[in-house]
């Protein structure tokens, strides 16, 4: 389970944003280059760099170099650790939801 909540606060800003949202998804289908994540989206190459830059920080993805060309990666550790904290939290908030489910049924009955 992740403990650093600063960590977690990164990551979620990071995937506050629906372009990066968007280059996580199709880092999901795997590694691929600048250019390519790039491709799908009507921004200048300086902003898709900030925007990798964010995800890198936020440890999400990580990149690598050869020659010219960098290549990004998604870090599945990271994803696992942001799926334990939902897992973690979505517990609490299903036996929550039951509980008023059944106050409001309880109400109506009467």
């Amino acid at each position: 389970m992740m403990h650093d909540s600063a960590a977690l606060d990164r990551m979620f800003q990071a995937l506050s944003d629906r372009s990066r949202r968007g280059m996580v998804d199709r880092l999901g289908h795997g590694p691929a280059s600048v250019s390519e994540l790039a491709e799908p989206l009507t921004m200048a190459l300086p902003t898709v760099m900030k925007h990798l830059a964010v995800l890198e920080k936020s440890g999400l993805v990580h990149s690598e170099k050869s020659g010219r060309v960098r290549t990004y990666h998604l870090r599945k550790d990271a994803l696992e650790q942001l799926d334990h904290w939902l897992a973690a939290h979505k517990t609490g908030w299903n036996k929550a939801f039951d509980h008023l489910e059944r106050f409001l049924a309880d109400e109506q009955s009467e």
